[in-house]
């Protein structure tokens, strides 16, 4: 084989770049060169698992629920829904997590695995009101 850049692709196909240097096979880097087949099942992608997923609402700074249980030491997704009037912005310091949604947004955090115990976050305009509790188990 050829030094230089072999360049494999085709419609729906990922697009793969190996540099071909003389003496390296390109199934000893894992690349199936053409003819060669496909890559071995130990390449093959796993599909991740879902987040366990929540839903919190918040109107006029008040969050519904007020506190959540979620499994400690795994990451969560926090669906987040603004009913307004004003803005939201949710807020936990200690993780530099900051989400701010206009009134009547929709969106989402993923919070990093969490050590067992209480977590709190707050509405950064509503700090009296708005106070969620997450109690990681």
């Amino acid at each position: 084989m050829h030094k230089g850049w072999l360049l494999r692709g085709g419609a729906g196909a990922g697009l793969v770049l190996a540099l071909c240097l003389p003496g390296v096979s390109l199934a000893q880097e894992g690349v199936a060169a053409p003819g060669e087949g496909a890559a071995p099942s130990s390449a093959r992608v796993r599909r991740a698992e879902p987040l366990p997923s929540f839903t919190v609402e918040v109107t006029d700074g008040v969050f519904t629920p007020k506190a959540l249980q979620v499994p400690a030491g795994k990451r969560v997704k926090i669906e987040l829904v603004n009913h307004g009037p004003g803005p939201l912005e949710f807020e936990n310091d200690e993780m530099n997590i900051e989400k701010v949604l206009g009134a009547g947004a929709r969106s989402f955090v993923v919070l990093p695995p969490l050590a067992p115990g209480a977590h709190e976050f707050v509405d950064e305009f509503n700090p009296v009101t708005g106070v969620l509790v997450i109690h990681a188990r």
